[in-house]
């Protein structure tokens, strides 16, 4: 880790102090790619975009249609208010949208085309007014069907750029990328580190960690899913952990079996099978309360509940970042075509934060007016009272003139 953290910073100080150049070196050098613009033009947008099957586009579209509508109902459920707490006083808050933010979109040998729904639907939804996206090159190539995502989504630039350096361009901004407020997006470990180090000069989502899922089964659930959905996440990467926590210990050995029947055959096996030799755990406990309780103790970013009664979950667990109830529900849904976010906490982080969604984007600000001249009055005596008790007597002071001016109060201090 500790050479992760040298690289990034060498290059987020490289970026900081020669800009565009930097990022050239570090694209060819890392990426092999050192076009004349890493922005992408109108027209090569379209011509790209044109060039993607029509069956993935219309994918793209319900996909994002699902993402915009459930963004737009948590939007919708955010009002301003405005309240007067006594005669002459009100107190206000207002959701502002930040004004631009970087969407960054993997590549690599998983091209994560449906981050671009998440960080870039959800920015729009809320109201921000400039989207950056940055995805790298695939192998030297555009990545047509993730340039298409993020065009159909409502990015206003999209960079073929990735790594250290497209982080570190959006957050500190360079001759050719404005800077943004607040990047989203997962990545490498190198991605993750840049925004970690980043972090307070810009603003981020999560700070990331593998992916996790953790499934809760009862004996009435089919152990040959439970398997698939394990290795369905486990094949993130080898450092992926995936968990079982079960009532029964017959279906424990069922899944086991079934998992060590699928991997050999599996794709992603040089994926999947590391992190299930490495990282996979099964738990037999004696009650579906149990289950719960050391379930919660993960705080894991996926929980899915294969039990009789899966919304049961809803009431007796608290620390998660996505649940997924039943047997119709997984996971992967959750991560490519339902509609929920699938920027989610990791690393026990679900225990004091949730993922990413449309109220990342919005500030939530407050206002203050007092209109009363005897309620300004009586909050100058007050704040003076308390200011003083702090000692920060030119707090006390501001207070002391408005009680002078409205109730007639005297100003001691004053010559």
């Amino acid at each position: 880790m500790s050479q992760v953290s040298d690289v990034v910073q060498e290059v987020i100080e490289d970026v900081r102090a020669n800009g565009d150049d930097a990022v050239r070196r570090y694209s060819q050098k890392f990426d092999n790619w050192s076009p004349e613009s890493f922005r992408l033009s109108a027209a090569e947008i379209e011509k790209i975009v044109a060039s993607v099957p029509p069956t993935v586009i219309d994918d793209i579209k319900t996909v994002q249609a699902n993402v915009r509508r459930f963004a737009q109902a948590q939007r919708d459920s955010m009002h301003d208010i405005e309240v007067q707490t006594q005669p002459g006083v009100f107190l206000g808050q207002k959701h502002l949208p930040i004004v631009a933010s970087g969407a960054y979109v993997p590549g690599g040998r998983y091209p994560l085309t449906a981050s671009a729904h998440m960080t870039v639907v959800t920015a729009k939804v809320a109201g921000v007014e400039r989207v950056t996206a940055c995805t790298p090159p695939l192998r030297g190539e555009i990545p047509p069907a993730t340039v298409a995502a993020l065009h159909l989504a409502g990015a206003d630039e999209i960079h073929l750029l990735g790594g250290v350096q497209a982080v570190a361009a959006m957050a500190l901004g360079t001759a050719s990328i404005a800077r943004v407020d607040l990047i989203a997006g997962p990545g490498n470990a190198y991605v993750a580190e840049a925004k970690r180090q980043l972090f307070g000069t810009v603003g981020i989502d999560l700070f990331a960690g593998p992916t996790e899922i953790l499934i809760v089964a009862d004996d009435a659930a089919d152990p040959f899913i439970v398997a698939v959905d394990l290795l369905s996440q486990a094949e993130h990467g080898p450092d992926s952990p995936a968990v079982l926590i079960t009532t029964s210990s017959a279906l424990a050995e069922k899944v086991v079996e079934h998992i060590e029947a699928i991997l050999p055959g599996m794709p992603t096996n040089d994926m999947a099978g590391p992190a299930w030799r490495d990282h996979g755990e099964v738990h037999v406990v004696g009650t579906l309360d149990e289950a719960y309780t050391r379930a919660d103790t993960f705080a894991s970013e996926h929980v899915q509940i294969l039990t009789r009664n899966p919304r049961e979950a809803l009431e007796r667990m608290r620390h998660y970042g996505a649940l997924f109830l039943g047997e119709g529900t997984c996971v992967s849904y959750g991560d490519k075509a339902i509609g929920t976010n699938h920027v989610l906490p990791t690393r026990g982080a679900a225990r004091y934060t949730g993922g990413l969604w449309v109220g990342k984007y919005l500030r939530t600000v407050t206002y203050q007016e007092v209109t009363s001249p005897a309620a300004s009055a009586e909050l100058g005596e007050l704040c003076g009272r308390a200011a003083r008790v702090e000692l920060f007597e030119g707090h006390a002071r501001s207070g002391d003139v408005r009680a002078a001016k409205y109730a007639g109060a005297p100003l001691s201090w004053a010559s």
